[in-house]
């Protein structure tokens, strides 16, 4: 496979591809061991300085400024991923992007440095087991529907961990399964079947399936069987525990590495001698790479407990010699425990006033400033595209604005920002011909070519990755995911691969997608969903708005377009037919990212609140007007970043009495909110009365208009909760409302 890999190329694989990476020059031994000590150095770990378990590969694409390399004068791994198969859906994506660099005549000049006529092949492995994980299947139908430049590798040791392959797989073979997709008279996928043990037939199928796979863009699925399994799944899993002894005798016999020292020796390229020779001088290399990475690790770590080792002498306290002869004394270092001792020491030294006690002081803030940095940093985009950088341009309106229903808004929005940016392109259900269920994209793709606005099939996951493996390659897709409930097919894409791909590489990889959906209120249990919490526990790594109209989500995506950090629309679905004037400049005005707005100024009580409820909550506001209570309402605009420059703390400030309001479960969103605003923002010392949430019912929400009214806060609910906030206070002004 290595000898078919061209610098150009990409792989999205099994996170046990160590030999590849190795031949292919991608990584190295010495990285290997690095990577297995922790070693939080990225010219150590280049792939995750330290971030990721052992055999979790990935190249660095990005330069320091976090700007893209060159990836055709390359070899590039996108980063692994330890949940099974699900770097499947992503490899979709980087092959994507090939057929749309060779078949797009509007990305001839967005190619330079990331394709040449879209001859880049993508490389997936997998192991057998694997492949009975949704995202497999998924990734495999895509990559037929699409007929795109992926070479597929299946691993075939009979068995998953200690599970036989015939409770894996049906008929015991994957090749088998798949043989419908081969082509006939229709596309297809190419199918090559090899004993891994027969290496010069490897070697042809590979060269020459993937030769058809890059020329043809005929995707190929290579199945190799017959593999061997010499130690079981971990060290831990024996594999004599669960193999019949007729197996273990093959195990022995058809060990690859054993049958091609042999077919050395047998093809005279070598004699015995010459490979022990060979194996001796590699075993004591492989000692020597080890003993340097280890040795790398600990010189930097033992210096920072030197450091720390002399602080302490100089403060001449029993205790504190204690603490630093312990330290001195520890064989194998981590910065815990440097950390740890020195606030063991400085606790020690509680209540004195010395200079010592100031210099260990300033230790443990540097030490813990600088740790925090380098195990938590790059979660978001720190470039000079970050979404937080891109100059705010306020909409304009004049006599001429037109008056539409809100998804023209939208329409114009994106039809001005297609024509803008060639890389732009849109794929979901329903989102071509139709032009979106709610024709957000009505007439684009006459306009724009399927290739810009493309249908795809029912496959959020692989839509998904779609979009992440051509963003890797310098496209910039729009992820339609036609209702936030349906998200969660995707979550797991979206968690473990997307969120923290910057992080997991240290800045050394990132994926600008922008996913579209829409949410909060409808009618009926699988549209109206408002999983809030969800996101943002599950997203981290990703930017999460939540417009309340459709002009403040043409504006977040004219931000997010022009960044280079992934970011979630949630637009509201009961909103496109709706009014709003379309501002003069669409297309180019911008919305920023964490800064919330102020809908309505009050003095008693601050609501806090986004999305469909902001609506709610004004309506309330004037219902509490006429009961004599000043209502400030707030819209937090995004619920990540939140309100970057604590402005709702200020509000706080005035009323002395907060709400915070949504539409998802109790312990959601609200609650996030009232910790941003009480614990971050301090904002718990300005009140008067205890805060409170309003949130929905901890049940989906029923069918229909009084499903939605009894499930889901509601003008009334916001009066009663906010009137008895100010009531609390001021008894004597404000009756009871309710018996």
């Amino acid at each position: 496979m290595a000898k078919a890999f061209r610098p150009g190329d990409w792989r999205s694989g099994y996170y046990r591809d160590q030999t590849f990476m190795w031949a292919t020059r991608m990584s190295n031994i010495r990285a290997f061991f690095s990577q297995l000590y922790g070693n939080a150095a990225v010219d150590a770990d280049p792939a995750s300085g330290g971030r990721q378990m052992g055999n979790h590969f990935a190249t660095r694409f990005l330069d320091d400024r976090g700007e893209f390399q060159r990836s055709v004068d390359m070899p590039n791994s996108t980063a692994d991923v330890s949940n099974v198969a699900g770097w499947m859906p992503r490899l979709v994506g980087l092959a994507y992007a090939s057929k749309l660099y060779r078949e797009n005549p509007q990305l001839k000049q967005a190619q330079d440095g990331f394709s040449v006529s879209g001859n880049a092949v993508a490389f997936g492995t997998i192991g057998d087991a694997a492949t009975s994980e949704g995202p497999f299947w998924e990734a495999v139908n895509a990559i037929g529907v699409l007929q795109v430049p992926v070479a597929l590798s299946v691993w075939d040791d009979g068995y998953g961990i200690s599970v036989p392959i015939t409770y894996e797989t049906t008929k015991a073979s994957i090749s088998d399964v798949l043989r419908g997709f081969m082509p006939d008279d229709r596309p297809g996928i190419d199918i090559y079947v090899v004993p891994g043990w027969d290496y010069p037939a490897l070697v042809d199928a590979y060269a020459n399936g993937v030769d058809r796979v890059r020329r043809e863009h005929k995707p190929a699925l290579f199945h190799i069987t017959e593999l061997t399994q010499p130690q079981g799944h971990s060290t831990s899993g024996s594999h004599e525990r669960y193999k019949s002894n007729e197996r273990l005798r093959f195990e022995k016999e058809f060990d690859c590495i054993a049958r091609m020292r042999d077919w050395i020796i047998e093809a005279g390229m070598a004699s015995e001698s010459q490979i022990e020779g060979w194996e001796a001088a590699d075993k004591e290399a492989v000692e020597a790479a080890r003993d340097l990475a280890w040795d790398a690790f600990q010189a930097p770590i033992r210096d920072e407990r030197d450091h720390l080792v002399a602080i302490l002498k100089r403060a001449e306290s029993s205790d504190v010699a204690e603490v630093a002869a312990a330290l001195s004394e520890t064989h194998k270092v981590t910065r815990s425990i440097v950390l740890s001792s020195a606030i063991r020491a400085l606790n020690e030294l509680r209540g004195s006033d010395s200079p010592q006690r100031s210099e260990l002081a300033r230790f443990v803030e540097s030490y813990q400033k600088e740790n925090l940095e380098r195990y938590n940093s790059h979660v978001y985009s720190r470039s000079d595209q970050s979404p937080l950088k891109v100059p705010v341009v306020p909409a304009e309106y004049s006599d001429k604005s037109a008056l539409v229903d809100g998804r023209q808004v939208l329409l114009r929005n994106f039809d001005a920002n297609f024509a803008r940016d060639p890389r732009l392109f849109v794929i979901g259900e329903d989102i071509g011909k139709l032009g979106d269920v709610n024709l957000v994209f009505e007439g684009l793709q006459a306009k724009y070519g399927e290739l810009r606005i493309t249908d795809t099939g029912i496959r959020e996951a692989t839509i998904l990755g779609q979009s992440i493996g051509s963003a890797m390659r310098g496209l910039r897709p729009i992820c339609d995911i036609q209702y936030l409930d349906y998200l969660l097919y995707a979550l797991q894409t979206a968690s473990d691969d997307l969120a923290c791909l910057h992080w997991r590489t240290v800045g050394g990889q990132k994926a600008p997608v922008v996913i579209r959906t829409k949410g909060h209120r409808l009618v009926g249990i699988w549209h109206s969903g408002s999983p809030m919490a969800v996101v943002l526990n599950a997203l981290q790594g990703i930017y999460v708005t939540v417009p309340r109209n459709m002009t403040q989500a043409s504006g977040f995506y004219n931000t997010l377009f022009r960044g280079d950090n992934p970011g979630l629309v949630i637009e509201v679905l009961n909103g496109y037919r709706l009014k709003e004037r379309v501002p003069d400049n669409i297309g180019e005005f911008t919305v920023p990212l964490g800064m919330p707005e102020v809908l309505r100024q009050g003095s008693d009580v601050t609501v806090v609140t986004y999305g469909a409820c902001c609506a709610i909550a004004l309506d309330a506001a004037k219902s509490l007007q006429d009961l004599g209570v000043s209502c400030e309402v707030i819209d937090v605009q995004t619920l990540n970043p939140f309100d970057i420059d604590h402005m709702i703390v200020g509000s706080l400030e005035r009323t002395h009495a907060v709400l915070f309001l949504d539409e998802d479960m109790p312990g959601g969103a609200s609650a996030f909110m009232m910790q941003q605003v009480l614990e971050v923002q301090q904002g718990w010392w300005h009140l008067d009365c205890a805060p409170r949430t309003l949130a929905a019912s901890p049940n989906r929400p029923a069918y229909g208009p009084d499903g939605d009214y009894f499930t889901k806060p509601n003008r009334e609910s916001i009066v009663s909760a906010v009137y008895a906030m100010v009531r609390e206070r001021q008894p004597w002004r404000f009756p009871q409302l309710e018996p």
